[in-house]
């Protein structure tokens, strides 16, 4: 048996052109400042909370751990060094790491350019007051 499907055209409407005025462009974030660089906030809500973080050349965070989250590290532009527990890695674009609730943690800037990453953060609580520093090179533990 031999069955023939006909199409048949439907009128079309353009789309419209793209929007090119300043409600079209990215969103900017709010930049906190801290010894070592800075972070903006991206997005939040119950349970995740995502930040762009970069660190100066040369410059590290504290040693730290935290109660009541994990977090997910993404390399963006550079090349960091990541400690976690025991091990130290390089961190570069498109490389990624966990950091489990409760492990020790540090990212530090070793390079002499930027370096930058996105943070995942999950868990119940995700304020700035759950970092229990273990080692600060700017006086904070």
């Amino acid at each position: 048996m031999l069955a023939i499907i006909l199409m048949t055209a439907m009128p079309t409407t353009p789309l419209p052109p793209a929007e090119t005025s300043p409600s079209s462009t990215l969103p900017t974030f709010e930049r906190t400042l801290r010894p070592w660089g800075w972070y903006e906030t991206m997005t939040e809500a119950p349970g995740y909370k995502v930040k762009r973080i970069g660190v100066a050349p040369g410059q590290q965070l504290s040693l730290q751990k935290h109660h009541q989250r994990a977090e997910h590290w993404v390399g963006v532009v550079g090349a960091g060094r990541v400690t976690v527990g025991e091990r130290v890695l390089d961190l570069l674009p498109g490389q990624h790491i966990d950091i489990a609730l409760g492990e020790v943690h540090r990212l530090a800037n070793p390079g002499p350019g930027p370096l930058e990453i996105i943070e995942v953060q999950f868990g119940a609580y995700l304020g700035e007051d759950d970092i229990v520093r273990l080692q600060d090179a700017y006086g904070r533990a």
